[in-house]
């Protein structure tokens, strides 16, 4: 009775949306692990909300055969820590033969580039824990798309910073932010990806970032890899890589992951091991190792178990 009600009020509240034949789409990902972490000071044990999400995306046909598109996702931490809900991707923007603008909160292309090469991305293993400090989402952000030309397409954002305000540890303003510019050169066509990506400024004032990406897929076996190259305004240099495989055995996936960087620590070493298996096309259980170890006695490891539904 209350599931009737419910829908009869959906289709109340949304004529419009019929009318003008509006394609959108609810989706979301709930992504739960129960986990052991030694950080040092002896092994604790908890739950993590591994980037769950709520979201909602579409497009209006409009003239001329442009569509205006939009999405509006935001992070749920269903763990129950901190903030309930927080900014993901959020955009709007057109699309059509020309290709695609939109603006926004979103990935930088850049951090896009990456593709699936990460195969321990949202969890305790994800590049951004030790190899890279450039998987930003920004704010205040242009970004064109071309169409794909034989599996090839470049993507360039301009991020408007407004003069934000950059500050120490202590919380004092010490310098404000220019506007910074990201772009990605990518071809993906039968298994084979390749990337190549630039940021300027987004990072940090005056800050250089190259990364180049390799995916190939063969069968049930899939291996990439990622090299990185940071230079800071004082004009150092620090850079990192990583490399993943997973292969597939009927329902079963097992995967992966090394890398050394000293981008977000010096002599930065990290290494993953992971087994899923697929419930269903949307639903798996999944199960991970990682060590993460660093200059400085830094040592980190972390095991454990999990599920992920996608609807």
């Amino acid at each position: 009775m209350k599931k009737t009600a419910i829908t009869l009020a959906l289709a109340a509240a949304l004529p419009t949306l019929a009318n003008a034949e509006e394609v959108f789409t609810f989706y979301g990902k709930a992504n739960a692990s129960f986990q052991s972490n030694d950080e040092g000071d002896g092994a604790t044990t908890d739950v993590k909300s591994n980037a769950s999400r709520l979201g909602v995306k579409g497009e209006l046909p409009l003239d001329s055969g442009i569509n205006g598109i939009y999405k509006m996702e935001y992070q749920v931490n269903i763990d129950g820590e901190g903030e309930t809900f927080s900014q993901r991707n959020i955009y709007a923007g057109l699309e059509g033969g020309f290709g695609q603008v939109i603006g926004g909160k979103f990935d930088t292309p850049l951090k896009v580039a990456q593709k699936k090469v990460d195969l321990f991305n949202d969890l305790e293993g994800d590049i951004k824990s030790l190899v890279t400090k450039s998987d930003n989402r920004e704010s205040n952000n242009l970004q064109y798309t071309t169409p794909s030309f034989a599996g090839f397409k470049v993507a360039a954002a301009y991020v408007s910073n407004k003069e934000a305000e950059i500050l120490d540890d202590g919380g004092n303003v010490i310098d404000t932010r220019d506007n910074g510019t990201s772009v990605s050169f990518a071809y993906d066509n039968a298994g084979v990806y390749l990337a190549y990506a630039y940021d300027q400024g987004v990072e940090a004032n005056d800050w250089k970032v190259n990364r180049v990406v390799a995916q190939y897929n063969f069968g049930n076996l899939q291996v990439g890899g990622l090299y990185e190259e940071q230079e800071k305004a004082d004009n150092s240099n620090q850079d990192g890589w990583m490399t993943s495989v997973a292969y597939k055995i009927s329902n079963w996936t097992a995967k992966a992951q090394y890398g050394q960087s000293d981008i977000v620590k010096t002599d930065g070493e990290t290494f993953s091991l992971g087994l899923d298996y697929k419930l269903s096309k949307a639903a798996k259980v999944f199960s991970f190792y990682t060590n993460e170890s660093a200059a400085d006695d830094y040592e980190r490891s972390y095991v454990g178990v999990g599920t992920e539904f996608k609807f």
